[in-house]
């Protein structure tokens, strides 16, 4: 009965805890909104600390053409979204799960089980508008409001119940869980208006950037189906609950926009989406023999590439020739069918004439990071990593969140010598992935390099206190 009731009174205490940030612990109001449990820049903060944690322990999605559509896509439908705050990071995880999400301080996750499941380019912007509407709402705050507005009823009730076990176990106990379930059904209560809130604010922005709305409506009635025959349902339901009455809300709302011209689809998402099934395919020649087959009813421009990349990964490159020609017949000029041409040079290893497709690329598309990418790799396989290093330098430049490109840079400057670099660059990839021991250690090895510059010293003393900073900024609770 005593072990009952201190574990009891031990779980009031974590519960009365103050949500704090470390960083700042005087939580200031963020005025017309009206939450004042944490202020924008707080959740911003969250948010980075958040996501060096993510990248530091699950596997981000290695292939740059899917990454570079995901994140053009997001900024796309920012563009028409209620955020004020535009400070923006898509990550697409390695993750075959039916899944996306929105973290506080502008964080979007995407799973590519998503790109998997959707049918069109639209189904998939209308989870992307929806989640970017969780962000424009800021409902993670919301929530925070919500739980701190009702944690002294929730308290004052717990510990009746407490003080009820002391004297009558059972009854103590059950009173116990009502409270609890009490508090659950408001959470769960609170959070369906988030969700329907999302799903209204969301089909504004798809609607405003161009898209099907009723593609909304589908999407949720295809997840609804997953979760139906199958054992485990799409992770996304998990946090966002589908109802028939979301489903009938987003069919009733898009009939108001019946008639207007509105796209459901790019080559673009048939390209991604393509990708991401021949990188998990089990059984390559099956796949390839299945996209061949395709060809009789759905001789199409999404099919020519299906059958040429995969044939290019099970190494059949007179196939792969064949139907590249007539995906590049189409797409003369676009890029999808430039680095289509490369990725089949250097499958067949003829790095030269993979370098000058890719050369010719950089200068026309030069802020394209797909092109980058594919770029220094094949700058590797030639052994010029000199160059390489050069084109991974401008890519961290470019976007100094970039855990991969700050990995491949380390990996290049150590093929081309370049020790200090290779220390420099880990550091920053061991700070973007939250392992600030690791990241130290490197500053350590880094700071007894012999000829050190007195710049570079002065550089890497300086990051050795940013990551003291940036661990203090990982130490939070909620």
């Amino acid at each position: 009965m005593r072990n009952l009731c201190q574990f009891l009174l031990f779980s009031v205490i974590l519960y009365m805890q103050p949500i704090s940030l470390h960083a700042d612990s005087q939580l200031p109001s963020i005025g017309s909104s009206g939450y004042s449990v944490i202020s924008p820049q707080q959740e911003y903060q969250l948010g980075r600390a958040w996501v060096r944690v993510l990248r530091g322990s699950t596997r981000l999605y290695d292939d740059a053409v899917v990454s570079q559509y995901v994140e053009d896509l997001t900024w796309s439908l920012v563009t028409h979204s209620q955020l004020s705050d535009r400070r923006i990071e898509v990550v697409v995880l390695d993750n075959p799960t039916v899944n996306a999400f929105a973290a506080p301080g502008g964080i979007v996750g995407v799973h590519t089980g998503l790109l998997i499941t959707a049918l069109n380019e639209a189904q998939l912007a209308s989870v992307l508008s929806h989640e970017l509407a969780h962000l424009s709402q800021r409902h993670f705050a919301a929530q925070l409001e919500e739980q701190r507005r009702n944690q002294p009823l929730f308290i004052a009730s717990l510990l009746g119940s407490i003080l009820l076990a002391a004297v009558d176990t059972e009854a103590g106990i059950a009173a116990m869980q009502g409270s609890m379930a009490a508090s659950t059904s408001s959470r769960l209560s609170f959070s369906r208006q988030n969700e329907r809130e999302a799903d209204y604010i969301g089909m504004q922005t798809l609607i405003q950037a161009g898209y099907s709305p009723t593609e909304m409506a589908e999407m949720f009635a295809q997840l609804q189906k997953a979760a139906r025959f199958s054992r485990v349902p799409p992770e996304f339901l998990l946090t966002h609950p589908v109802t028939q009455a979301r489903i009938s809300d987003s069919l009733n709302r898009a009939q108001n926009f019946k008639g207007m011209a509105q796209k459901e689809n790019t080559i673009s998402f048939d390209i991604a989406k393509i990708r991401i099934q021949v990188n998990y395919a089990k059984d390559l020649k099956k796949l390839l023999a299945n996209y061949i087959s395709h060809l009789e009813k759905y001789a199409n421009d999404s099919t020519y590439y299906a059958v040429a990349y995969a044939a290019i990964k099970n190494k059949k490159f007179e196939i792969a020739r064949q139907h590249m020609n007539k995906f590049t017949k189409a797409f003369k000029t676009k890029l999808s069918a430039r680095l289509l041409e490369a990725e089949y040079y250097i499958a067949k290893e003829e790095l030269n004439k993979a370098d000058k497709v890719l050369s010719t690329l950089m200068s026309v598309y030069p802020g394209s990071h797909a092109v980058s990418f594919i770029y220094a790799k094949n700058l590797l396989l030639l052994n010029r990593p000199d160059k390489a290093s050069r084109v991974y330098q401008d890519l961290v430049k470019n976007n100094p969140n970039d855990s991969r490109a700050w990995y491949l840079l380390a990996e290049s400057y150590g093929l081309e010598g370049n020790i200090v670099g290779v220390h420099e660059a880990r550091i920053e990839y061991f700070l973007l992935t939250a392992n600030i021991d690791t990241a130290l250690r490197q500053i350590e090895y880094a700071l007894k390099e012999p000829g050190l510059t007195n710049n570079e010293r002065a550089r890497i003393e300086q990051r050795k206190e940013d990551a003291k900073t940036i661990r203090q900024s990982l130490e939070f609770d909620l």
